[in-house]
């Protein structure tokens, strides 16, 4: 996601995709028993890496837990992804370009006041001012007018608040982009638009501590690297209401932990699922176990910002590591089919029409020892001898990691031409890369945040974007992703970003691996589970066994 940001299509290719290829290797139905309403869930859960501000949250764990305990003006539906009116009554607009957005009347934050315009616009200018140092909101808020007065790429703001956004009155305000973005509604349900209340900006550091939203979840204790415990909000007015009495999040620092403890019955709901247990995950639950198309793509990324991989003799060695990698071997037997080799930088639940392009990679994305090992040795070799690949060992890289360095160790005849480098935690890990201290290659992903092509490549490659984390930039990909933006015809959007695509092919920031499934494991505890297109359980859905 995140991390998580204006394309022009519909997102109903995303259902054709999962109705078509979704498989699951047993039933999620509720038990013939029942369910226990009051009945809490024991779910996985990884550390987030900032605060829980909708404007500083980028990644999956924190964003997971901000769409349970908010609700913005849209959401998407479980099933299919497409974006529909949650606290927003209408969102309207004569021109693309001026919208007016009207609230549902009586909706309420957690402490019992009301949510109002004000506590979008409020929120909106709060996270993009560029002192408050806000971590998600290039590019989300870059198409409303005055955002550069308040986020300026360089000096200090001209002004505290967005010259687009007006308050009308407690429940209609205006936004003016400025130029046409026919879908920048689609865009609204991502957590950096969520609303925040008055007590957020009363006492900031007391609200960090214990977070107040608008959501069916409340969070009602939070002990950091262990659990934090979420239960119904009595206040929430949506319709995705809980059917469960609450969800108790465990943090975990080691997968085959968490396995461990979904086998023998103490966690119920196990979404990070360690590799070493995909072959055998069906047979071990009796098939209370999913496996389904997500959003999702796993990348390795490379330190743009080092003078000795940005060169074009490195271009050439991106590209020939790029070709070292044995994809298809990688994913059937560290994965078990889990993913599928990756051919471009989006995602197949797109479909064609929504962006995705099978084989526009080429060959660079495609195994060849031979030309892979040439291109290495044309560029110079890989900078400093070793290419090593970080990542964070809480979360079930290793095997990969070394089996990409194995692929690529094989190519070159040389057992220590690249490493592995595990980072403690997660958040250990994305502070070390957003704080611009990698100097080899590094482990990055992408779990869309709205089913748009420009979710894909502007956010991670646009230059200076919030989660552009190899600090690739190129004036050409720019140039047409701001034109596709503009741009009111669907088809020639997505060619034009599909052209921008075509750049990361030549410069190779970030090798693109495998597109992810969705996997989850669950315990005969509870019933109900499933996951959304963004490979995020469905935690309202799921009930208790009585």
């Amino acid at each position: 996601m995140r991390g998580a940001t204006q394309a022009k299509f519909a997102a109903g290719a995303i259902a054709i995709a999962l109705a078509a290829t979704a498989c699951s290797s047993g039933s999620s139905g509720s038990s013939s028993g029942g369910s226990n309403a009051s009945g809490v869930v024991n779910a996985w859960w990884g550390d987030p890496q900032n605060p829980l501000i909708p404007t500083d949250t980028n990644e999956v764990n924190g964003g997971a837990v901000l769409n349970m305990i908010f609700t913005g003006l849209k959401t998407y539906d479980p099933k299919t992804a497409k974006a529909m009116n949650a606290n927003a009554e209408s969102i309207t607009t004569t021109d693309q370009q001026n919208f007016t957005i009207k609230l549902k009347p009586g909706w309420k934050f957690s402490d019992g006041t009301p949510v109002t315009a004000h506590s979008y616009v409020d929120a909106w200018n709060w996270g993009t001012y560029l002192p408050n140092g806000q971590n998600n909101t290039d590019p989300f808020f870059t198409a409303i007018k005055g955002y550069t007065d308040v986020h300026p790429a360089s000096g200090s703001p001209k002004a505290t608040t967005m010259s687009g956004l007006k308050v009308v009155d407690d429940n209609t305000f205006t936004v003016a982009l400025t130029s046409k973005f026919s879908t920048w509604p689609d865009t609204l349900g991502y957590s950096a638009f969520y609303p925040l209340p008055k007590a957020f900006f009363a006492d900031k550091a007391k609200w960090e501590a214990k977070p107040i939203g608008n959501g069916p979840y409340v969070i009602s204790s939070w002990t950091k690297s262990q659990q934090m415990q979420l239960r119904p909000n009595s206040t929430y007015s949506g319709d995705q209401k809980p059917k469960n009495g609450g969800i108790n999040l465990k943090v975990y620092t080691d997968p085959n932990a968490a396995y461990a403890d979904l086998q023998s019955g103490n966690l119920d709901v196990d979404n990070g699922l360690p590799n070493s247990a995909l072959k055998t995950v069906a047979t071990d639950l009796n098939g209370r176990y999913i496996n389904q198309p997500a959003g999702i793509i796993q990348t390795i990324s490379f330190p743009m910002y080092q003078a000795n991989w940005n060169t074009a003799g490195a271009q050439k060695v991106r590209q020939g590591l790029s070709m070292a990698i044995d994809r298809a071997t990688i994913t059937k037997q560290i994965f078990n089919n889990t993913r599928t080799p990756a051919t471009d930088w989006t995602s197949p639940v797109l479909g064609e029409a929504g962006g995705y392009k099978e084989g526009l990679c080429g060959d660079n994305c495609t195994y060849n020892p031979t030309k892979a090992k040439q291109l290495i040795e044309a560029g110079g070799g890989i900078p400093g001898g070793q290419l090593t690949i970080s990542y964070n060992a809480d979360g079930p890289h290793k095997e990969w990691v070394d089996a990409v360095c194995n692929s690529i160790n094989n190519v070159l005849g040389n057992s220590k031409s690249c490493v592995g480098k595990p980072v403690g935690t997660f958040a250990d890990f994305r502070n070390q890369v957003t704080g611009k201290r990698e100097t080899g290659a590094f482990r990055t992903g992408w779990q869309m945040d709205y089913p748009l092509i420009q979710d894909f490549l502007q956010p991670q490659y646009f230059t200076d974007a919030a989660s552009n984390d190899s600090h690739w930039s190129n004036a050409t990909f720019d140039s047409l992703v701001n034109q596709a933006n503009a741009e009111g015809d669907t088809t020639k959007a997505v060619q034009d970003f599909r052209t921008a695509e075509q750049q990361l092919v030549t410069d190779m920031p970030a090798i693109p691996l495998w597109y992810q499934n969705g996997t989850a494991g669950w315990s005969s505890k509870v019933s109900n589970v499933t996951l959304d297109p963004f490979s995020v359980p469905v935690y309202t859905d799921i009930t208790v066994n009585k």
